[in-house]
């Protein structure tokens, strides 16, 4: 497993303006549903630096990730065919270089937030 990078070269944005809507949504749920769990880096870089890539969310120490996968039915970046491709090539670097990257739909948020939550507490916590 590959070591992780030393804290300062995760980034914290902590401003709510930077969040998109369902960045925000996975910040309340977890502060709700986690009780003891360490908060998360937002806008945290990613598996490759080089190429510039960012994780909606991040716990550095035990490698776990969350992108929000916002548009899924709306026709957004994250569904069609360049921003897809862009999106897998960002994940298999991930799991290459170790990390747990969890993805959310914003109707797994509503659907089961708990859930969801749990599987990436047991994650960061583990």
């Amino acid at each position: 497993m590959t070591e992780p990078a030393p804290a300062d070269l995760y980034r914290c944005d902590p401003d709510p303006l930077k969040m998109s809507d369902l960045e925000a949504a996975f910040l309340t749920r977890w502060r709700q549903l986690a009780q003891g769990a360490p908060e998360p880096i937002h806008d945290a870089i990613g598996p490759d630096p080089n190429r510039g890539w960012r994780f909606d969310w991040a716990w550095p120490g035990p490698l776990v990730a969350v992108e929000c996968q916002g548009g899924t039915y709306t026709g957004g970046r994250h569904v069609r065919g360049t921003g897809y491709r862009a999106d897998c090539e960002k994940h298999n670097a991930a799991l290459e270089a170790g990390w747990r990257d969890f993805w959310c739909t914003s109707d797994m948020l509503e659907d089961d937030p708990a859930g969801f939550v749990e599987m990436v507490r047991a994650a960061v916590l583990s």
